[in-house]
């Protein structure tokens, strides 16, 4: 039997079109309470932009064979331990049977500043991916097979996520791969080596346009960081827990 990727093309579409007319609606009522300031901070921690997203990973677990675990999608109930810090707060969580099953993590970058964002974004995901791993070997979890892990960043598809970035390291050259490359080529390349320094089981990079509020329209850097690698990665995850 097949995995059961859930239609997530028709939901990624969906979801992206929640995900920009979540923002702008945010967005309206700041300005008819006030207290519009020009910057994108208060529309994207107004409401939750990505639970199209959530909805759409939830979608793929039910599917394949897991429809009775436990998904956890409350506040209250989105902490695990962490061994740097003492709890790290996700979007998703599933258990099942007192095992955890899938931890999965959903962001966003819309502009106008990519530059300095790029580095806090990538900074948490590592840090929060070697975090649990290191929670995980030191048995916070007890003894269970690697849980499913997962990064989902969404990025503003605008000219300047697409533009060559230029930078300074007077002292040692960059990595020839990181000269004269866009914020969207760095997510894609740092989604891959979140992968093979095996980080997340999965690290999804979708992007996407303002118009897409209409349209729904994404896009992708890379088959690895693509949604269907992600889908497909989670539900043989699934499928292979379902089988126990």
């Amino acid at each position: 039997m097949g995995l059961d990727l859930a239609n997530y093309e028709i939901k990624a579409r969906e979801a992206t079109m929640s995900f920009w007319r979540s923002r702008a609606k945010a967005r309206q009522k700041q300005v008819e309470a006030g207290t519009f300031d020009q910057g994108e901070r208060a529309s994207v921690t107004a409401g939750k932009n990505m639970d199209g997203f959530i909805a759409l990973a939830i979608d793929i677990i039910r599917a394949n064979g897991l429809e009775h675990v436990a998904i956890h999608q409350n506040r209250a109930v989105l902490t695990l331990p962490g061994y740097f810090r003492p709890t790290k707060l996700w979007d998703l969580l599933v258990t099942n049977d007192g095992r955890l099953v899938a931890a999965i993590e959903l962001k966003s970058h819309v502009g106008p500043s990519f530059g300095s964002n790029f580095n806090n974004r990538a900074e948490e995901a590592i840090g929060t991916a070697h975090d649990l791993w290191t929670a995980c070997r030191e048995g916070a979890f007890g003894k269970q097979s690697r849980p499913f892990v997962a990064w989902l960043m969404m990025v503003e598809d605008a000219p300047g996520s697409r533009s060559p970035v230029r930078d300074t390291s007077p002292h040692f050259p960059l990595f020839p791969e990181f000269q004269e490359t866009s914020y969207l080529e760095r997510y894609d390349l740092l989604g891959q080596r979140l992968i093979q320094e095996r980080l997340y089981t999965a690290a999804c990079v979708i992007t996407s346009s303002r118009t897409a509020a209409e349209s729904g329209e994404f896009g992708e850097m890379s088959a690895m960081t693509g949604l269907k690698s992600f889908a497909a990665s989670l539900a043989g995850h699934c499928a292979a827990e379902a089988a126990r």
